[in-house]
């Protein structure tokens, strides 16, 4: 009873004027993103603004961290074993990877089919997919698909004329040089980009163009570490 009468005040006392956030005594403890990240506009996909996207496929930071929405992709095979666990579990919405490198043709666009109908609410391709992949998606899906651009070299019009609604730029360091070329020959295209680990970088990204930023969290074992670390001087 008591904890509850201390939630409530609380929640009843302002913070700095503004309004006062909710954090039970448990699940405190929440990967925020970096709030230069609150800078970009946004690409907003089925009336939901989506300005920060978790880059992983980790299911225990998923469900605590506060970003927009996740881009569930990997390195791996994409299969319905690891996109419908994330997708069911996630409290946000999940833009889930289906392929492009080692797998491409039909089996991609099967497997889009297959994330829209588990709740995706888009589907990420990466750089090596077809043009022609990419127009049998636009086909037969109603959520967008997400082209994966890693080199300035990539034909971004024939993207988007294939079907591309949204970019994903994975440039590593040249990613705002990239950004800013689009932006230029593009000017409505929604894109989102990674941010790199710095508040510098994740401006650059955005005053370079970007719609919203792709966010690579620390791994588990580094935020365990953490968290050991503060039991031990404790």
């Amino acid at each position: 009873m008591n904890t509850r009468r201390t939630l409530v005040n609380e929640l009843m006392a302002a913070d700095d004027g503004g309004i006062k956030p909710f954090e039970s005594r448990l699940r405190h403890n929440i990967l925020k993103m970096p709030k230069e990240i609150e800078k970009a506009s946004g690409i907003v996909v089925f009336g939901r603004r989506i300005k920060s996207l978790l880059f992983s496929t980790d299911l225990a930071i998923i469900k605590n961290c506060d970003a927009d929405a996740i881009l569930a992709v990997h390195p791996f095979t994409a299969q319905r074993s690891i996109s419908a666990p994330i997708i069911q579990s996630a409290s946000m919405p999940v833009f889930c990877g289906v392929g492009g490198g080692t797998t491409q043709g039909m089996r991609c666009v099967y497997l889009a089919n297959d994330a829209e109908s588990q709740g995706a609410i888009g589907v990420v391709v990466n750089a090596p997919l077809p043009n022609k992949d990419i127009r049998a998606m636009a086909r037969v899906l109603d959520i967008p698909i997400v082209a994966t651009v890693a080199s300035a070299k990539t034909n971004v019009g024939l993207r988007i004329k294939s079907g591309a609604a949204i970019l994903n730029v994975a440039g590593g360091a040249q990613t705002p040089e990239i950004v800013a070329k689009i932006r230029s020959q593009f000017p409505a295209v929604p894109i989102m980009a990674s941010g790199g680990k710095t508040p510098k970088s994740i401006l650059a990204t955005i005053e370079a163009g970007a719609n919203a930023i792709v966010y690579t969290p620390p791994s588990s074992s580094d935020l365990y570490r953490d968290l050991m670390a503060k039991y031990r001087d404790d």
